[in-house]
């Protein structure tokens, strides 16, 4: 049987890890190990996260709420991406969202391994 102590380090809270910012959106870690990084995002109306690649891991989004276009490759095709949606690039894929819609888009990332790497286009 699991202590409370141990179910502390495994179950988040993810809405204690969103940093509403008027500046770039902040990439705000909830746990981290050599396995993967998983990180809460909070992209308000007309802010970005711009295209990027990791060269050595996926990263995976659940989108929470909102909605944005999500960055598809180096061109700057975009796909819309809503929440419930669950999003994958694999090594060495571009992605990034811009949120041009009227509300917050709030998801979890979880890059796998933690040192995936990142590349900026």
């Amino acid at each position: 049987m699991a202590t409370q102590s141990m179910a502390t380090h495994r179950i988040f809270k993810s809405s204690e890890f969103l940093q509403p910012t008027d500046e770039e959106p902040i990439r705000s870690v909830v746990t981290e190990s050599k396995d993967a990084a998983v990180v809460a995002w909070y992209v308000k109306p007309g802010q970005k996260i711009a295209p990027h690649i990791h060269p050595s891991g996926q990263d995976t989004w659940t989108i929470l709420t909102g909605k944005g276009e999500y960055y598809l490759d180096q061109t700057g095709a975009t796909q819309t991406i809503i929440a419930g949606d669950v999003v994958v690039a694999p090594v060495g894929c571009v992605h990034g969202v811009l949120n041009g819609g009227e509300e917050p888009l709030v998801f979890i990332s979880v890059v796998s391994p933690a040192e995936a790497g990142y590349q900026l286009l």
